[in-house]
């Protein structure tokens, strides 16, 4: 990690949102908060962080975020849906501009063939205006290679890289 607070994501990220006026909320999984204590390193961060809830299994991300039975059913936890799920609805849920959403296999055990460790879908959903129809969501995949703590760091700064860069573009 660098030094220069200025230079790290987590600054960008509060620099282009404040200056947007907007917010972001963050549901986490394989990350644990990470994402969240993140955003909150940076000073001043209440200005446009609302909230991270950590829902690491399936029960809780029904429970806290209605992720749909059918969705966790048919695709798994580690999936585009369920992705795009917990990013809508932590955004709606708290009301904010932006949602933000991390499920993954950190490992170093619980990958499959067709899920190995390291795999993450990372989604970032926009609440365009009511009755614009411009909210939207993009969930983006990845695969992470390093131990537990490597793949964790890494999943979560490239969350905020990819939020960063859904901010820009709007």
């Amino acid at each position: 990690m660098t030094d220069d607070r200025e230079s790290q994501v987590e600054a960008r990220v509060g620099e282009a949102l404040r200056e947007r006026d907007e917010t972001v909320a963050v549901a986490e999984s394989c990350t644990g908060g990470l994402v969240g204590s993140l955003l909150t390193d940076v000073p001043g961060s209440s200005d446009y962080f609302d909230r991270s809830i950590v829902s690491y299994s399936y029960d809780a991300k029904q429970e806290l975020l209605a992720v749909s039975r059918e969705a966790l059913d048919a695709h798994g936890a580690v999936s585009e849906p369920v992705a795009d799920e917990m990013a809508r609805a932590v955004r709606d849920t708290a009301g904010t501009d932006w949602g933000v959403a991390t499920t993954g296999v950190a490992g170093p055990t619980g990958g499959s063939p067709e899920t190995p460790v390291g795999t993450v879908y990372i989604a970032v959903a926009h609440a365009a205006p009511w009755e614009s129809g411009d909210s939207d969501c993009v969930v983006s995949h990845y695969v992470f290679d390093g131990d537990r703590t490597e793949v964790k760091e890494r999943i979560a700064r490239q969350a905020l890289t990819d939020l960063l860069s859904a901010v820009l573009e709007k």
